[in-house]
């Protein structure tokens, strides 16, 4: 799965502790969800698109692999 959370989170000027304080989760799962490592549940993926105020779909998306 792909996902612009670097990109969103510069927009935003946060880091991935800022990013991290703001889901409830720690700094290295965000990493890990940024590297493509982890696949966030849907409450995590719902929280992000919150901060980011942007849609789940413009975030992550789907590979031809997934």
């Amino acid at each position: 799965m792909k996902n612009t959370i670097k990109v969103e989170r510069a927009k935003k000027d946060l880091t991935q502790a800022d990013l991290a304080d703001l889901i409830g989760v720690s700094r290295q799962a965000v990493n890990a969800i940024e590297k493509g490592k982890f696949v966030p549940s849907t409450v995590l993926a719902l929280k992000m698109a919150r901060v980011f105020g942007t849609p789940v779909e413009q975030i992550f998306e789907l590979e031809t692999s997934d």
